[in-house]
């Protein structure tokens, strides 16, 4: 089994915690709270078939599945105003070092665009290790003063820095986005993919992925990490995109534009299957005519998941 990945605090001469443990709430008693059913929320984006973002959609367009059974929609939201927490994790292996200050350049203009006083940002880099190099913050001159830190070679921890990210995430109240730059293809000997991805889900981390290749035909790119990315997107309901098609900056402002679009959906979950640990969602318009819309959202969570739990 292999080890858990570290993660590497800039300034500090130690490693910050291997492993986070769940929180376990106690009465006065000290004995377990039991806590209720939470509240399952889904951030939704809705495009047609040019791509164009679909607005105005109401609560009574959308229908919510959860392992096949139907669910009562319980709150509602459109153009979320819910807080923003976003991790920037960015690749500084030996590939992308030509890249470096593209990427530090359209990486500041995506903060600058960004973030708004109730938005919180952390910024890591990856390479052979994960470096945080500014915590969560609204400073845009301490995110700045990280991106410019940026330094790195050797190998691509890219299903650490997703293990990490998710669960950097996880302990945070909102919406929660990991923001991946790379040029794919995972390197180092630890976290497996599957791992990566059920921290994502888990900790309800959106990933959006950027795809940052010299060019789109060139020769020796990692396309198995590259579908690796795109999938991780898919199933946690963000998004993928290329950086070639239009540039860094144009890759920023396209998931800029697609969190400032997204509706929320939240239900409690009912008629639950026992014993089933990974519930599946399914949201549908059924107005719309088949293939008329393309609807995305994670794919499902984890049961234990919403009520805390302990590794």
């Amino acid at each position: 089994m292999a080890a858990r990945p570290r993660l590497l605090f800039a300034g500090a001469s130690f490693l910050v915690f291997s492993t986070v443990l769940g929180l376990r709430l106690f009465a006065q008693d000290d004995k377990p709270l039991q806590l209720d059913v939470k509240l399952v929320s889904i951030f939704v984006n809705v495009t047609d078939k040019t791509g164009a973002i679909v607005g105005g959609l109401t609560q009574d367009d959308f229908k919510v599945f959860e392992d096949g059974r139907p669910q009562k929609i319980a709150h509602f939201e459109r153009q979320s105003e819910m807080p923003l927490n976003l991790t920037l994790a960015i690749d500084t292996s030996s590939s992308t070092f030509k890249d470096r200050g593209i990427e530090q350049q359209a990486a500041k203009k995506f903060v600058h665009a960004l973030i708004r006083p109730q938005d919180r940002m952390s910024v890591i880099q990856f390479n052979t290790y994960v470096d945080e190099l500014t915590g969560f913050t609204n400073n845009i001159a301490l995110l700045d003063r990280g991106l410019e830190h940026m330094r790195g070679a050797g190998g691509t921890a890219l299903y650490d820095a997703i293990y990490l990210g998710s669960r950097g995430l996880g302990r945070r109240e909102g919406r929660k986005v990991l923001v991946l730059v790379s040029d794919g293809g995972d390197t180092v000997k630890g976290t497996s993919y599957e791992d990566a991805l059920e921290q994502a889900l888990r900790n309800e981390a959106m990933i959006y992925s950027i795809i940052d290749v010299p060019i789109e035909a060139s020769a020796g790119r990692d396309v198995g990490g590259e579908h690796a990315m795109i999938t991780l997107a898919e199933q946690t309901g963000g998004k993928s995109f290329y950086a070639f098609e239009g540039g860094l900056d144009k890759a920023f402002q396209n998931v800029s534009e697609d969190l400032r679009t997204q509706y929320m959906i939240g239900y409690y979950p009912r008629s639950q299957e026992p014993g089933r640990e990974f519930h599946r969602i399914e949201i549908t318009i059924p107005r719309a005519a088949p293939n008329s819309f393309n609807i995305r959202h994670k794919t499902g969570y984890y049961g234990d998941s919403l009520k805390g739990r302990e590794d």
